[in-house]
């Protein structure tokens, strides 16, 4: 029995890098919506018969394979229509242009201000005014395009800036670390013309440079951004 069970995950094991293989697949952080769907039912379907001895194997090819011959029969329809590659897959988006926030696009694709810093941080951005091109891909992974000065080292800035509030959140930990009070920091967004409660990003250098995005609301077009 047990050699059964170690026989069949074998073979599952070399049917599934064939199928990957016939598909073409890249990393998984790079799947299209299509190929990452395609790459989990075929992970349920092996999991079938490694699970459950007493089905015939073929309950689990047949199914992986037919998934195989439709995802590349998508890719080549893809290939072939660029409407249909659009109604897939999807299109990039710009969401962030000469360091200035597209919050709209940010609503629309869900993402947070956390998730836009933690993809800016993966490409050892850490200043929005670094960012001349910002572009969200269909695969979810985000391209960056500095300006041409972003890779001159700033004067005194051996620290990333501080997120004093972020998502109109304060981050209380980020404001000891910076040096700034309550009160410092209502009197900095005012002098913004932005009270604190709409402030969507609030950085703050270690040399004391602050910067302020707005919050918008979807349809209220892009966020702006000053400098103290």
């Amino acid at each position: 029995m047990m050699f059964i069970l170690l026989f069949r995950t074998a073979l599952i094991y070399a049917l599934i890098i064939l199928a990957m293989r016939l598909m073409g697949k890249k990393q998984l952080g790079e799947l299209q919506p299509s190929e990452l769907v395609s790459t989990i039912l075929i992970s349920n379907l092996a999991s079938i018969s490694i699970e459950s001895p007493e089905l015939p194997l073929t309950g689990s090819i047949v199914p992986v394979f037919l998934i195989v011959v439709m995802e590349i029969l998508v890719s080549a329809l893809c290939v072939k229509s660029p409407r249909a590659a659009t109604l897939i897959a999807g299109t990039p988006r710009v969401i962030i242009r000469n360091g200035v926030i597209d919050q709209e696009t940010l609503y629309e694709l869900r993402f947070t201000i956390n998730d836009l810093l933690e993809a800016l941080r993966g490409k050892d951005v850490f200043y929005l005014e670094e960012v001349a091109l910002a572009i969200v891909e269909t695969n979810g992974t985000v391209s960056v395009r500095k300006t041409a000065d972003a890779q001159q080292p700033k004067a005194g800035e051996a620290l990333a800036p501080f997120p004093l509030i972020v998502d109109g959140r304060t981050d209380r930990a980020a404001m000891r670390a910076a040096g700034f009070t309550e009160k410092a920091l209502d009197e900095a967004c005012h002098k913004h013309g932005i009270p604190r409660c709409n402030a969507l990003l609030v950085t703050c250098t270690a040399s004391g440079e602050l910067r302020v995005v707005e919050r918008r609301m979807p349809g209220g077009g892009t966020g702006k951004g000053g400098k103290a």
